[in-house]
């Protein structure tokens, strides 16, 4: 087989689809897991951490205009994924959709830049914990030591990288630490502690709005989008520049994915989940922009606890204690989705044997937050490109294949519609970024040619991945029952 035919090899929907059905993971979640876990991840990093500085550096009020361009290419992006979801429910979430329609060159950059997506989301989230932490204990005259709650690089627009104020952010790996064993436990223990969070922080949110509403001032809204100031552009290119960046704040439906292995019945509750998620958090995301732009000036936001800052101007301690509280829920809750999602994915292409297994980062400890951000959304945004790809691909390569959810308008609309905003907020995302995104694909790239083309075990049909002993142990019991279903059947 030459080199050409086996980048683009394909899986099999056969394969994968009896996969699904012969899984040695349980299946426990429900449509309302699913929700929860969406929103659990969506809404989090974006409210309490993004919201402020796409507001202060690029937007101004008119961020709730980012929201909304955000939240129609997810709408694209997130119909793809729940006819993906329900066609192919396994592990691996865009990585598997995109080697099933595309090959196995294409699935392992998406691969990459999902670990990106849910490692330096993690790494946001984490950050953001430790700023609202901070903010919730000076409320009781605690002051956390920067140094040990700073990153030793700092980075801004104009500047580049810098010599940051700390050592080590410990808190942010301390908190990546303890998620980590609560997530030993299980998805469906991981899915109560996460919905634990997930209702506190939406009832801190629900608060924030009804405290804030009578000290809108609808003058910090004039001009709604604003010209250059502040040392910065805005304007129309601010508005689309801040869509790219807040995109990142929608990228929880695309972690529900990757348990669809996992859920009780995946062609229902997996659209339900991914979608239901994405309405309920696009809603509270644009009324907390409005209030939030409507209590403070957009330009005092830049911050990495823009709301407990704003509430505090407002003279209202005992608010910013309940953000901080929420905030703080509402990022573990993210720390929780993300980090449950990565080592599916992570498993799932080491088990192809495109990735080493043992695989491990401390990025929210030592990498800046404003560069975090922005790797997130542009990798995110190539998941999204080639997800809603797949779809076209599979209508066309396999249309005998049933399906129990199809994106409305054919096979060519909602993908077409979802690759165009992809590729468009991308390219709005800056130079710079389109960059660092280029060179991560070509070190992808370099990878695969090093690593995964010799050690891929469709394209090397004589390999085998040896599985962990668990994963030996959980199939033979799946066999099992499947065998003693078998007979009291007949």
């Amino acid at each position: 087989m030459s080199l050409f035919r086996k980048m683009f090899a394909t899986k099999s929907v056969e394969a994968l689809q009896s996969e699904a059905a012969n899984t040695s993971m349980k299946r426990t979640l429900g449509a309302l897991d699913v929700v929860l876990l969406g929103v659990g991840d969506i809404i989090g990093t974006g409210i309490f951490v993004i919201t402020g500085q796409v507001a202060a550096k690029y937007a101004g009020p008119a961020i709730v205009l980012s929201f909304v361009i955000s939240a129609i290419a997810c709408a694209f992006a997130g119909l793809c994924y729940a006819e993906l979801a329900a066609l192919l429910p396994v592990s691996g979430s865009a990585y598997v959709y995109t080697f099933t329609a595309v090959g196995e060159l294409p699935a392992w950059i998406v691969g990459t830049n999902l670990f990106l997506e849910y490692l330096l989301g993690s790494a946001l989230a984490a950050q953001g914990f430790t700023a609202y932490l901070g903010k919730l204990l000076k409320s009781f005259d605690v002051t956390l030591d920067p140094s040990w709650t700073e990153t030793p690089f700092s980075y801004s627009d104009k500047d580049g990288f810098g010599v940051g104020k700390g050592y080590v952010n410990l808190p942010a790996l301390l908190i990546v630490i303890a998620i980590s064993i609560v997530l030993i436990l299980g998805a469906k223990e991981s899915a109560k502690f996460n919905h634990f969070f997930a209702a506190l922080k939406i009832a801190v949110i629900l608060l924030f709005l009804f405290a804030t509403i009578t000290s809108v001032n609808t003058d910090n809204w004039v001009p709604f989008i604003p010209g250059p100031g502040h040392d910065h552009e805005y304007g129309i290119a601010g508005v689309f520049q801040g869509a790219s960046l807040v995109f990142l704040a929608y990228i929880g439906f695309d972690a529900v994915s990757t348990t669809a292995q996992e859920v009780k019945k995946p062609s229902r509750d997996m659209p339900i989940g991914i979608l239901g998620s994405l309405v309920i958090c696009t809603i509270l995301y644009v009324l907390v922009s409005l209030n939030l732009t409507g209590i403070a000036q957009y330009h005092t936001l830049n911050s990495s606890a823009p709301m407990a800052d704003a509430v505090l101007r407002l003279g209202m301690k005992w608010l910013a204690i309940m953000i901080s509280v929420g905030a703080i829920a509402g990022l573990v809750s993210v720390q929780t989705v993300s980090l449950m999602s990565l080592p599916r994915v992570m498993y799932t292409v080491a088990r192809d044997g495109l990735l080493p297994r043992p695989s491990v980062a401390c990025t929210p400890t030592f990498v800046p937050i404003d560069v975090i951000a922005h790797m997130t959304s542009t990798g995110t945004l190539t998941a999204f490109f080639f997800v809603c790809l797949s779809v076209t691909v599979l209508r066309v390569k396999r249309p005998d294949v049933e399906r129990q959810f199809m994106v409305p308008g054919g096979a060519y609309l909602v993908p077409v519609c979802g690759m165009l905003t992809c590729l468009g907020l991308i390219g709005l995302s800056g130079l710079t970024n389109i960059i660092r995104l280029l060179i991560w694909i070509a070190l992808a790239i370099g990878m695969y040619m090093v690593y995964g083309r010799t050690h891929s075990v469709l394209n090397n049909p004589g390999r085998k991945i040896e599985l962990p002993e668990w994963e030996v142990e959980e199939k033979n019991k799946a066999a099992d029952d499947l065998d003693m279903k078998q007979v009291q059947r007949a």
